[in-house]
């Protein structure tokens, strides 16, 4: 055994949150792409039956109500809550990631108007961003007569002015893994008069973010990434809780209509989060959401698989970039002297849950990877990305991950030769 292996063997018994991986279906597979998509909770399965065979299947209509599907959305927003830092009645579950990123920046435009001060005729957008944002900005732009302006995060304090309406921001740079200063750009916007949006699409469930103790005004984010809740989970939608009264949603639905078995024909919003309901919530989904995250409250498990301690963001934190570290002191112990190159920062303040490595070749050294059972993804045009649940991923997951990349890579160079 080599000493990075035994290390990796004293670390994962020391590791307070491995009995987490019995929560999950996992295989013989290290796998490093729950950033693209997180595994499966081993309570899901049963409770989805439930719901197809006896909440549709026999108590049918009566489940809006008795088995409570009509309050799933606020309800489950109130479990993800803890994990961003947030109050309960600020989170309503339900549509993508990006239309809820539509509503907040609209909603955000609106709330900027409500100064009536017509100077505010920008919106600031993270250059980059994942590309949806972007297209979800630009159409935000023209529907609310703004000037869309694409600036890096680390010029929006002095691309701020008196012109900004609002700014769309990604907290993780879904590409390199960096962390950006959620707590001083948020104040930097606020300072200028203007409102935040926050994508939290690859931080939620991987780091503390704190949405309350920074002010943040509207955030969204998706579920199946490092909160497991699988494919095409619902997203969410943040609104402070002062912003409430005043958040215009774009999408006004009969779900956010203030008495909505009424069918009147004016609208009149809902109190509260619920205003950024819309449609017909996606019932199956979004209960087999709210089965994933009982891991995170206490790990109850549906299926009579018992009940542990309640898990902490900070701990996941904390276990996230020792995993991180230790990948990247593996790699540079296995992988030949300049074939890859870190694009993730190596100072934990500006670290998120992944490591970005730049490589020739990159989508075919995946592909090898792959077939080795090292289970990463591929960004176009070089590079390799992997990502670290703390839930699940462990540290001989991590050792051999790095292992098999650096023979991978020895036999690539010894083709390329």
């Amino acid at each position: 055994m080599s000493e990075l292996e035994t290390l990796a063997a004293e670390l994962d018994a020391a590791d307070e949150l491995a009995w987490l991986r019995t929560r999950f279906v996992l295989d013989d597979a290290v796998y490093l792409d729950g950033n693209s998509l997180g595994a499966l909770p081993v309570s899901v399965p049963g409770r989805v039956a439930d719901v197809v065979y006896r909440e549709w299947g026999e108590l049918r209509i009566r489940s809006w109500e008795e088995s409570g599907w009509w309050t799933a959305p606020e309800r489950i927003g109130d479990r993800i809550a803890p994990l961003v830092g947030a109050a309960a009645g600020q989170i309503v579950v339900g549509d993508s990631t990006s239309v809820n990123v539509f509503k907040a920046l609209v909603g955000a435009v609106r709330l900027a108007d409500e100064a009536g001060d017509s100077r505010r005729d920008e919106i600031l957008v993270d250059a980059t961003t994942f590309p949806t944002d972007g297209y979800i900005a630009e159409s935000a732009a023209r529907m609310t007569g703004r000037t869309l302006r694409p600036v890096t995060p680390a010029e929006v304090p002095d691309a701020l002015s008196s012109r900004t309406a609002a700014v769309l921001l990604n907290h993780v740079d879904y590409r390199t893994g960096r962390l950006h200063d959620l707590p001083g750009l948020t104040e930097a916007v606020h300072r200028a008069g203007a409102y935040a949006v926050w994508d939290l699409c690859h931080s939620a469930g991987a780091l503390p973010v704190g949405l309350d103790e920074h002010g943040v005004d509207l955030a969204v984010g998706c579920t199946y990434k490092y909160l497991n809740g699988g494919p095409g989970s619902p997203a969410y939608l943040y609104v402070r809780h002062d912003l409430q009264p005043r958040f215009d949603s774009p999408l006004p639905g009969w779900n956010s209509h203030a008495r909505p078995f009424g069918m009147h024909p004016a609208y009149e919003p809902v109190a509260g989060a619920g205003r950024g309901r819309v449609g017909t919530p996606d019932i199956l989904s979004m209960l087999a959401l709210e089965a994933a995250l009982d891991v995170w409250h206490g790990g109850r498990d549906r299926s009579g698989g018992g009940e542990g301690e309640g898990v902490t963001i900070e701990s996941v934190r904390a276990k996230s970039l020792a995993l991180t570290d230790f990948f990247l002191r593996c790699v540079s112990a296995y992988v030949p002297e300049g074939r890859v190159e870190s694009l993730t920062p190596a100072t934990h303040a500006e670290r998120g849950s992944q490591v970005a490595l730049r490589c020739d070749a990159a989508a075919d050294v995946m592909k090898r990877l792959i077939h080795q059972g090292v289970i990463g993804d591929f960004r176009h045009p070089d590079v390799l990305r992997f990502g670290f649940t703390p839930l699940y991923v462990s540290f001989a997951d991590v050792e051999r991950a790095g292992r098999v990349l650096g023979e991978t890579l020895g036999e690539t160079l010894g083709v390329l030769g």
